[in-house]
């Protein structure tokens, strides 16, 4: 692996020749700052400054053509850091002219700053210049843009991620209002999200209006929406519930206003959630692989679609290990001569694939056979034996190969392939 690393390295180092304007950009909100150098790091020309607008982007890509007609270099590469949100229009609008974009590690830039002018000066026109030389050295890699059904998938789970964040927020909202002015309500539903606990929420919160109704009236309107699972004795235990209610009883009025509120937020957070499924199930039928990747036990709809929008098209990656590194589970080590420092993962990737990974392995060693079997090993075995958290994250990996292999050859789940032979010989013995 490290082989092929250095490889590419070397690949990318190869491809600035001295027929290659090298352009670096620090990229802002409104206006950006672009520096151009040749393979050599001379640089060439002045700087340009350019608005975030399609007439600062055409200023851009005439400023670079007349550098290029002026030095006789026959291709542009175009490196920026991707920080942000604001460089994804600027990215789009030169590919679409034709131009190289490729995008450097904001850790390299920040660690290379001081190697410019041996000073931790930090603005616009230093960034482009430490931009340029980055990419002058191969210290770049290709941006991956989502595209087709890819794009909108990865719009809709980010929308699914945010809607969650707002219908928790709305959650605890109305369990605070509940354990103010109906402690007891708990006592009485298993849960305020059931149909008729929303019921009861929604017209008759508080414990003066459920006394007032009394068990018959409240039995009669939920069984309006509700068909099983009530009846006289439940609204009986609420009546009693609310006639002993220790909640507070003033300033009623607008808690009632307080809680109808909460109650729509709620309501158009869970159709909001339900109308992003619908949309994101439809987008997995377009993608091949994806029923073959869903025969994983414990692997649904949720992680799968996250897990191909945080990615994109499997078929760009020839091994699951890219996807590991694109996650940041790679290893890496902090070792000096004699001294052996410990071996963690680099976290240098996309932190919510990594997070969703280890939510989607979690109850995984619970209820999949294979992956419990290689948790058990990789805690209890003899030799290195791992802690639980290290075997989460080795077990992420295995997931990772386990819907790269799926996905790219359209082929069904199979749990003797998953262990392989070396791995049930070891499991065997362990036993």
């Amino acid at each position: 692996m490290k082989y092929k690393l250095k490889e590419k390295q070397n690949q990318r180092i190869l491809d600035i020749t001295d027929q290659t304007l090298v352009v670096g950009a620090d990229i802002a909100k409104d206006t950006h700052v672009a520096r151009a150098i040749d393979f050599r790091g001379i640089e060439l020309g002045k700087d340009c400054v350019f608005e975030n607008s399609r007439k600062g982007l055409s200023k851009l890509v005439s400023w670079m053509k007349a550098l290029q007609r002026q030095y006789a270099k026959t291709d542009i590469v175009f490196g920026i850091e991707p920080t942000g949100h604001y460089w994804f229009p600027l990215a789009e609008f030169l590919q679409d002219k034709g131009i190289r974009i490729v995008v450097v590690n904001p850790h390299h830039v920040h660690k290379s700053k001081e190697l410019e002018d041996n000073s931790q000066t930090k603005n616009d026109y230093k960034d482009a210049k430490v931009i340029a030389d980055l990419v002058r050295n191969g210290h770049y890699t290709e941006p991956q843009l989502p595209t087709s059904v890819y794009a909108d998938l990865r719009i809709l789970m980010n929308m699914r991620e945010k809607t969650m964040v707002s219908l928790g927020q709305v959650q605890r909202r109305i369990q605070n209002w509940l354990d103010r002015f109906f402690p007891e309500f708990n006592n009485v539903f298993k849960s305020w999200e059931g149909k008729a606990a929303l019921v009861t929420l929604t017209e008759f919160p508080l414990p003066q209006e459920i006394v007032a109704l009394g068990a018959t009236a409240i039995l009669g309107r939920w069984k309006q929406d509700v068909q099983r699972a009530v009846g006289i004795k439940r609204a009986e235990k609420l009546v009693e519930a609310a006639s002993e209610s220790i909640g507070l009883t003033e300033g009623t009025t607008a808690a009632k206003l307080e809680l109808h509120t909460w109650m729509q937020q709620y309501a158009l957070f869970t159709q909001q959630l339900e109308e992003i499924m619908n949309q994101v199930e439809l987008l997995l039928k377009q993608i091949s692989g994806t029923q073959e990747m869903l025969t994983i036990p414990g692997v649904g709809i949720t992680t799968l679609a996250g897990f191909l929008a945080e990615t994109g098209d499997l078929s760009r990656y020839s091994h699951g290990q890219q996807i590991i590194r694109l996650a940041g589970l790679n290893l890496r080590e902090n070792s000096s001569g004699k001294k052996k420092g410990r071996t963690t993962i680099s976290k240098r990737g996309r932190s919510r694939l990594r997070a969703l990974l280890f939510r989607a392995v979690l109850p995984m060693v619970a209820k999949n056979p294979e992956f419990k079997a290689m948790h058990q090993y990789y805690t209890q075995r003899q030799v290195n034996p791992l802690k639980k958290k290290q075997s989460i994250v080795a077990l992420c990996g295995k997931l990772i190969r386990i819907l790269h292999t799926l996905g790219t050859r359209k082929i069904v789940y199979n749990a003797a392939d998953v262990l392989g032979p070396v791995r049930r010989a070891q499991l065997q013995l362990a036993a």
